[in-house]
């Protein structure tokens, strides 16, 4: 960090000798990030170059956090585009609300409704609070992303540590996309005249595969997430869509189906695992730095309103959501909410399609944080077109692999909560800024950053063992016992 330097020319003369001059305290922090080693590469080009990455290695240095200042300026490249803060809040709701909505319902049958909707908002303010604080995290350490923050921080074994979680998470997001893809839209193709359960439209993995060529890949080949916004404001409406249609169907087709045994309930006991499902629908972190560096002026002011206004957002998107599904099928809520309608329901169907689509331009923003953690991790530098292409073709094929040979995630989604995404938004955004920031844990600022850690522990270890112990059942394909179709199989009420 530099300490009391005016201006860009002062910190050019500074790094070139290496001495600071009489009377200025200046000084370049030794952590390193991989701003740093672009800074270093970027040495060995022309002087012109050099001077304007110095340039930029002094704002970035600035821990001036006043909100209007920027925070952490990416690098900018010659013709690159920047979204404004309308199309960046398009891209940071539709990251939050992918393939983890529709457990939602699931989350609050675990907790009771009183209680998980208690939990919901409070995983909501800490996801709200640690995002921020992440982007307070990388102006401290002047950092640009996630991996470098931490490497910041921590070292190399915590670079590792998160690249593997940040990896981790969005991995596994994509592959339930997939699945969640073929599960829903080969239920929509049965509905069109002449396509039987024996169609090639009925089976799920060719319909993974065209969804694949036709829409993911060409949609994650992009190498800036703006040109994404328009497709994330096409992916809210279509989640708005899904919403009215749940709402409708919990007052059209709730009253048909029998409240289960302890329906009302304040609280259950496993209310534990219904936080590391939480956190699995609203983790975004792993985009936060993306999102971040795409805004047209990176300031705390702005970040804030966008993170204010995307989380709340899919707070009140998520509860309505949550409500209406669970209201619906109460005890007998599945992981995944469209499982629970039956296969006749042309406007279910339609809901289906919807999610269909929905998550299909979805798929794209989690790749570009797997290839970012990629690129970082292997290369160190920004990728060549073929590079990225190269990369791009084998994460796709790998997650369109693992999602053909797999069609029931339940378990792997809540474990993915609980070991990927709590301490994705509990632990690591609180560690990262104990570390930095000055003063005692649980004292001032730091107080609840010290407290956020030790409920992500506690999440962590009790979820994992709950999970163990009592893991989610998968009636993936079956038809409800509720439905009328008698020729389908079907499950029998619970016990």
């Amino acid at each position: 960090m530099f300490d009391a330097c005016p201006g860009a020319e002062l910190v050019i003369s500074t790094i070139s000798t290496g001495k600071p001059k009489e009377g200025e305290r200046c000084r370049i922090s030794p952590a390193p990030s991989l701003f740093f080693n672009r800074f270093r590469a970027s040495t060995k080009g022309d002087k012109r170059n050099q001077i304007s990455d110095l340039h930029m290695l002094n704002m970035a240095q600035q821990l001036n956090t006043e909100e209007g200042t920027t925070l952490i300026p990416p690098q900018k490249v010659a013709g690159e585009s920047r979204s404004s803060m309308i199309s960046a809040s398009f891209n940071f709701i539709n990251s939050i609300i992918g393939s983890g909505i529709i457990g939602l319902p699931f989350a609050l049958s675990q907790a009771g409704l009183p209680f998980g909707l208690l939990l919901l908002i409070v995983v909501a303010f800490i996801t709200d609070y640690s995002i921020i604080l992440l982007i307070k995290g990388g102006n401290l350490s002047g950092t640009n992303s996630y991996q470098s923050l931490v490497q910041s921080t921590f070292g190399f074994p915590g670079f590792l540590i998160l690249s593997g979680l940040q990896f981790l998470y969005p991995f596994i997001a994509m592959i339930s996309y997939n699945i969640t893809t073929g599960d829903t839209l080969t239920k929509v193709f049965q509905r069109i005249p002449g396509v039987g359960p024996d169609h090639i439209l009925a089976e799920r993995h060719f319909v993974i595969l065209l969804s694949t060529v036709a829409f993911t890949l060409p949609l994650s080949l992009y190498r800036n997430i703006e040109k994404l916004g328009k497709v994330s404001f096409l992916s809210m409406v279509l989640t708005l869509t899904i919403l009215i249609i749940v709402i409708i169907r919990a007052a059209t087709f709730g009253p048909q189906i029998l409240p289960t045994e302890n329906a009302w309930a304040f609280a259950k006991w496993n209310a534990i695992q219904a936080v590391g499902v939480m956190s699995f629908a609203f983790i975004c972190h792993h985009n936060s730095f993306l999102i971040y560096g795409s805004l047209e002026q990176s300031t705390l002011a702005n970040w804030s309103r966008v993170t204010h206004v995307s989380v709340g957002s899919a707070l009140i998107i998520s509860a309505v959501f949550a409500v209406a599904g669970y209201t619906t099928f109460t005890g007998y809520t599945q992981g995944d909410i469209f499982e629970n309608y039956c296969r006749n329901d042309n406007l279910a169907t339609f809901g289906r399609f919807c999610f269909g689509l929905s998550i299909i331009t979805t798929f794209p923003l989690e790749c570009f944080v797997t290839r970012e953690v990629v690129s970082n991790v292997i290369c160190s530098r920004d990728l060549s077109k073929a590079e990225h292409v190269a990369i791009t073709l084998l994460i796709v094929a790998v997650c369109t692999s693992v999602s053909l040979a797999y069609d029931c995630l339940g378990v792997v989604l809540e474990l993915n909560g609980v070991l990927s995404a709590t301490p994705l938004i509990f632990i690591i955004p609180s560690a990262c800024f104990l570390k930095l920031s000055t003063g005692r844990w649980f004292q001032g600022e730091n107080l609840i950053p010290s407290i956020l850690i030790i409920i992500g522990l506690f999440v962590m270890i009790t979820g994992l063992t709950m999970t163990g112990l009592y893991p989610q059942d998968c009636s993936h394909g079956m038809e409800m016992f509720y439905c009328a179709d008698a020729n389908i199989s079907g499950t029998v009420p619970p016990v």
